[in-house]
């Protein structure tokens, strides 16, 4: 009774100073935005990948799955800690062995996942303190962060030493009064070995040291993790719950910004039912913690600052300011800041500071691409990007606050429908000397309609592949149609800019154009007006079946409707840039690789592609700013990487990616060997087209 006793008063302790910890930050959560889940069948499912199979941390195979090991280890052990809290209470021993054979097997496995997660803790431990991994450094990793880690990982191995301990002792002490084993432990089998002298009483007093030592450390750590980084033990499987269900380059849509554009667009709208109720918004944007959403900070007390999401940011890299680890850390650190002061005084309390321009500055948001490799990396798909873009969302519509080439930009696309300051009626000028439908002048309904893109109708390299890719359809009958004119741009670099109204105003005026032609499908061989018009008009109405041009062409070459001989491109040394926009954002890997395979070609791979590979720097409206200061450009390190792959040309599949390769080849004084071509443009070759 009295070791009963004593295990209850232990307990009490420690669920009320948990209670007390989370307490506090349930009523922090009180002070963040309200943001609804559904979906919840597509929410268990993504659980399960991730947070279960461990989807993503396994992307890197070796580390990936020394800390799966340790996540499925703890999962089975986690048996026996309930089993034991239950014989503390009771003053039973081992409640669960009417199992049987599930108990067995139950034991055997956290006996040797016990070893497992000891040998993966002594090298994680070995990595952090003898070897110099980029990711665990950064300005943002204080001695505090790295202390922590190594507490949290020596906790760990304890917890793993002490349940080798009892079950070794519980063997040894089986043994030699003759009681059978319950369960079946088969690494503490053969540790127990080194113990079989030991006297009855000796081993019982070892079982019982080694039961104690692992159950108080199993409260004590649950007891410091609220306050430490290591809190996502808890809170990480709750994240991916909630984590974002639609595509990585899919942007939210600010329906507070809609209300308005509409009212903008439709005066008559102003008083209509419900619009005089509805109160205005507190602010556009994000400025400090309380303009979060709740999964936003829990994002931030989810992250365990491991840096795999700094390690790939393009920024970052090249020696920029941003470091999506210090997104989340200071997310964290400003609630931890003024969370208690908001409880005592109020929401309405302001203490001076926010979480941009005090812990964030404006140089990091303006620094980020919005490649979304970040999120892409996380292993509990922690959404930074969404934070630094409503930021952006803050500079710009409440502080009018944006570089100088972006205000440039805006003023174009409002004024001319482009970034850039040409008239809408030289939209079609790139046409010149081809035959390309109007849709105005077409008689029939096109099978799908061509979405130029202000790229397109303007870049003058960009012309060139919208030639290419219109000769191909031309050679195939194919029935389709432009808007020319008509089309306007599809307001991607106002979104990612922060310009939301802009964006919203664009995308309104085009959905009512492309509705009132009735088009039901869209080529594009910009990735990422292909990812606004697919991912981000239908939350204002524009559903539309829109195709990237790769994918077309794939389709095309599967189909025997484009057939290719050996030409001049045959043995050429092709290495392919992944669009961020194409690939991580929506997927979309194979269809560019299969079309550079139609013709022969020799592909050879960068070291990182497809999920893993490199932004070209343009994304996020940077290819119309100057870049932040940095060791070197994002452009010059992807292309640096393609050149070491020894090619003959780098073939790109994006418009930005274009213009970005095409300045680094340049940059290397490399433009009489190595080639920038779309692969549009070489299947045109391929074909004798060009």
């Amino acid at each position: 009774m009295i070791k009963q006793l004593i295990f209850l008063i232990v307990l009490l302790i420690t669920l009320v100073v948990f209670a007390y910890s989370m307490m506090r930050y349930f009523r922090y959560f009180e002070f963040t935005k309200k943001k609804p889940l559904g979906n919840l069948c597509k929410r268990l499912w993504i659980t399960t990948k991730i947070a279960l199979f461990q989807e993503k941390i396994l992307r890197r195979p070796v580390v990936g799955l020394m800390h799966a090991l340790v996540w499925w280890g703890f999962i089975l052990i986690l048996f026996g800690s309930i089993e034991m809290v239950i014989d503390g209470l009771t003053g039973t021993e081992k409640i669960f062995a009417f199992l049987g054979p599930v108990y067995d097997f139950l034991m055997a496995s956290g006996d040797v996942f016990a070893l497992i997660i000891a040998l993966a803790i002594l090298a994680f431990l070995f990595r952090r303190l003898f070897m110099h991994i980029k990711r665990f450094y950064g300005p943002e990793m204080k001695p505090v962060s790295k202390a922590d880690a190594n507490l949290a990982l020596t906790i760990i191995l304890a917890l793993m030493v002490t349940l080798l301990g009892m079950n070794t002792f519980y063997v040894a002490w089986a043994h030699r009064v003759g009681d059978g084993i319950v369960g079946i432990y088969p690494v503490s089998e053969r540790l127990a070995s080194f113990f079989m002298n030991m006297s009855p009483d000796n081993s019982y007093l070892w079982y019982e040291i080694n039961w104690w030592a692992h159950i108080v450390l199993i409260f004590i750590f649950a007891n410091i993790l609220p306050y430490s980084k290591h809190f996502h033990v808890f809170m990480s499987v709750p994240n991916v719950f909630v984590s974002k269900l639609t595509p990585l380059g899919s942007v939210e849509n600010m329906d507070s910004i809609t209300k308005e554009v509409k009212l903008m667009m439709n005066p008559e709208t102003a008083f209509a039912a419900g619009s005089e109720s509805d109160a205005p918004p507190e602010r556009f944007g994000v400025k400090d913690v309380q303009d979060l959403n709740w999964i936003n900070y829990l994002n931030s007390l989810s992250c365990t600052e491991c840096g795999r999401c700094t390690s790939v940011c393009p920024a970052n890299i090249t020696g920029k300011l941003l470091s999506p680890r210090k997104i989340m850390m200071d997310t964290r650190a400003r609630m931890k800041e003024i969370g208690p002061d908001l409880i005592k005084n109020g929401s309405d309390f302001n203490d001076g500071k926010s979480l941009l321009f005090n812990y964030i500055t404006e140089e990091e948001l303006w620094a980020c691409t919005l490649c979304n490799a970040c999120a892409q990396e996380c292993p509990v798909n922690i959404n930074q990007p969404a934070i630094i873009l409503d930021m952006r969302r803050y500079l710009v519509m409440e502080e009018s606050k944006a570089p100088s080439g972006l205000n440039s930009v805006f003023a174009n696309i409002e004024n001319n429908g482009a970034p850039w300051q040409f008239s809408p009626q030289d939209r079609m000028l790139w046409a010149e000397g081809l035959e390309v439908p109007l849709l105005a002048s077409k008689t029939e309904k096109p099978d799908f309609l061509l979405w130029v893109g202000s790229a397109g109708a303007f870049d003058d390299r960009y012309k060139k592949v919208m030639r290419s890719f219109v000769k191909i359809l031309n050679h195939l009958n194919m029935n389709y149609a432009v808007l020319g004119t008509e089309e306007s741009d599809s307001g991607d670099v106002a979104r990612r800019a922060g310009n939301e109204m802009l964006f919203q105003m664009q995308a309104l005026t085009n959905i009512e154009i492309l509705k009132g032609y009735e088009i039901e499908k869209i080529v594009t061989c910009d990735p990422h007006d292909f990812n606004t018009l697919k991912n981000e008009y239908p939350d204002l109405g524009g559903k539309f079946d829109v195709e990237h041009h790769s994918v077309f062409l794939q389709k095309l070459i599967d189909s025997g409707k484009i057939t290719l001989d050996k030409g001049e491109l045959s043995g050429k040394k092709i290495t392919f840039h992944d669009p961020c926009y194409l690939g991580r954002a929506n997927g979309e890997y194979e269809a560019p690789r299969s079309v550079l395979k139609a013709i022969s070609s020799v592909n050879i791979e960068m070291p990182r592609n497809k999920s893993f590979a490199l932004c070209c720097g343009a994304g996020g409206g940077q290819m119309f700013k100057e870049a932040e200061k940095g060791e070197k450009e994002v452009f010059i390190e992807r292309t640096e990487e393609a050149l070491s792959t020894g090619c003959d040309i780098i073939a790109t599949a994006c418009p930005f990616c274009m213009t970005m390769m095409t300045d680094g080849i340049k940059y290397k004084n490399k433009e009489e060997s190595v080639k920038n071509y779309d692969i549009a443009e070489l299947l045109s070759m391929g074909l004798g087209l060009a």
